[in-house]
């Protein structure tokens, strides 16, 4: 009796679909038209002689069975990636495509300089990059979307392994004639009022509050920016003040503006840049490879500063 599997294509389809829970968006996502997917998903339905999806106008529904396979589905792609990985990892390192995962506070400020020097370096290598907020790039790397992520420690990724690129001082931006006239800024002189900081989701929030110790700002600071660039044009217009990292800093993020940045004095007052990817990966050594990379790379930020 011959037995038919499904596809490894055919597994992508209907994980992506459960991800965008759309047939649009998950046809963009395997990059196929949406009748290419959606053909996909009902010779995976035939073969298995059983609904997956049910199917309306306006919404997209998995049947209880349909769930069931799509997290199997999603286990089985990973185990294939990690199949695939194998034999790269006995190739040259650093080649092939490879999907990096960077979030908002460091993506603008050192990703200008990596994709020259890799390109450089590593010319075999496709690198394709996510810029997402931690949260939503370490699930993504858990459920295999992303191959490693570059972010700001400490946070809470999961059973991954990491390599530290860059210890990564914060400093206290005001605008032009509003900074103290010390070296460095202590927490209790910051005024929970005039704070201005990043929306929930971005972790240096959470590591600028931890590295000041002072639950009232956490109750208190006005949360309004998006970006670091928008808290930047805040600050300059005289609005209040804001927690910048160095790496922003060395990369120009307040020239042509009157902010004074001054560091803040707090035995926690850094983060640490990280690189992460799943353990056990069979592309740990490039990652390490990549590590090395960012690692001078924001040595050679820092000096140019």
């Amino acid at each position: 009796m011959t037995v038919h599997l499904p596809t490894v294509k055919q597994l992508q389809y209907l994980v992506a679909l459960h991800e965008q829970g759309h047939f649009g968006r998950a046809a963009e996502q395997c990059f196929v038209t949406q009748s290419t997917l959606s053909a996909g998903i009902r010779e995976l339905e035939t073969l298995l002689d059983t609904v997956l999806v049910e199917r309306t106008r306006r919404v997209v529904r998995f049947t209880a069975l349909g769930e069931k396979i799509a997290a199997q589905a999603r286990r089985v792609l990973r185990e294939t990636e990690i199949l695939a990985g194998y034999a790269r990892a006995e190739g040259k390192p650093l080649t092939g495509e490879l999907r990096m995962g960077v979030i908002p506070t460091i993506a603008p400020f050192l990703l200008p300089r990596l994709l020259p020097h890799l390109r450089k370096s590593y010319p075999d290598l496709k690198l394709y990059l996510r810029e997402e907020t931690s949260q939503a790039s370490c699930e993504a790397l858990h459920r295999g979307q992303l191959d490693c992520v570059l972010l700001a420690l400490p946070y809470s990724c999961g059973e991954v392994e990491t390599v530290k690129v860059a210890e990564d001082r914060l400093f206290i931006a005001y605008p032009k004639g509003e900074a103290p006239d010390l070296k460095a800024i202590p927490p209790a002189l910051i005024e929970e009022g005039r704070l201005l900081m990043l929306e929930d989701g971005h972790c240096l929030k959470d590591h600028a509050l931890a590295a000041c110790n002072r639950p009232e700002i956490r109750a208190s600071a006005s949360m309004m920016g998006t970006s670091l660039h928008t808290l930047v044009q805040m600050v300059d217009n005289g609005l209040g003040v804001t927690f910048i990292p160095e790496m922003a800093l060395a990369a120009g993020i307040i020239d042509h503006t009157g902010i004074e940045a001054k560091p803040l004095e707090s035995e926690h007052g850094t983060r640490d840049i990280a690189l992460a990817w799943r353990k056990n990966s069979p592309r740990g050594e490039e990652f390490r490879l990549m590590a090395e990379a960012l690692s001078e790379l924001a040595k050679e930020l820092k000096r140019k500063a």
